[in-house]
């Protein structure tokens, strides 16, 4: 790509990220051995998940992590599977977060950080919906740390998490239009409704030399 992040094209950028290119990346297919205690785990998933082979599309190893790519329909049934399996036992839900790629089908994913506190291991999943239907389903029964952490990634990207006791904006007025953290929200120029004011451009705010 020619533009700078962000989308910025030309000379107005003044963001901080002038320069910076983002090309497109995705992360190979992880071949067996994994490495580490990582096969442990997939063969044990596999064994005690009925749907693993419908619900896992792609196994990721990079930067000494596991990140399993998930399908929608089959996500409750492999997280589940994940806390409850005894030789698994991920008990701990330390982060739920989204990401937007832009410019791909199913742009918004959820991103779940789990911990094995039993056998000290780490994994992470990543589920992706569409904007149009951007429906997921709550994990906040099985995991209570989600309940705030599904309220951001709702309020920031617009992911939808059925079943959540109270999916309510956490950081902008519950009035507000948009999700603020897609990357196809603007910059600047934008009315801040709950002070009548306007915040300028980017361009328009300060230089830098």
């Amino acid at each position: 790509m020619t533009e700078g992040m962000f989308g910025v094209a030309g000379s107005g950028d003044t963001s901080g990220f002038g320069g910076l290119v983002r090309e497109a990346w995705s992360a190979p297919t992880a071949e067996r051995p994994l490495g580490g205690y990582f096969d442990e785990v997939v063969d044990a998933l596999e064994a005690a998940c009925p749907v693993f082979e419908q619900a896992v599309s792609k196994i990721v190893v990079d930067r000494d992590e596991l990140t399993l790519e998930v399908e929608r329909e089959h996500f409750l049934a492999l997280i589940t599977t994940l806390r409850d399996d005894p030789s698994l036992r991920f008990e701990l839900l330390s982060s739920v977060s989204g990401v937007d790629y832009l410019h791909t089908e199913k742009r918004l994913h959820s991103v779940y950080h789990l911990m094995s506190m039993t056998y000290r291991r780490r994994i992470r999943l990543e589920v992706a919906v569409t904007v149009e239907d951007p429906h997921l389903p709550s994990v906040t029964p099985l995991y209570p740390t989600a309940d705030w952490q599904e309220r951001e990634a709702f309020d920031m990207f617009g992911i939808v998490y059925d079943g959540h006791p109270s999916l309510t904006r956490i950081l902008m007025p519950d009035d507000w239009d948009g999700h603020p953290q897609r990357k196809d929200y603007p910059l600047g120029g934008i009315p801040v409704q709950y002070k009548g004011a306007t915040i300028p451009p980017p361009d328009e705010r300060r230089a830098y030399k």
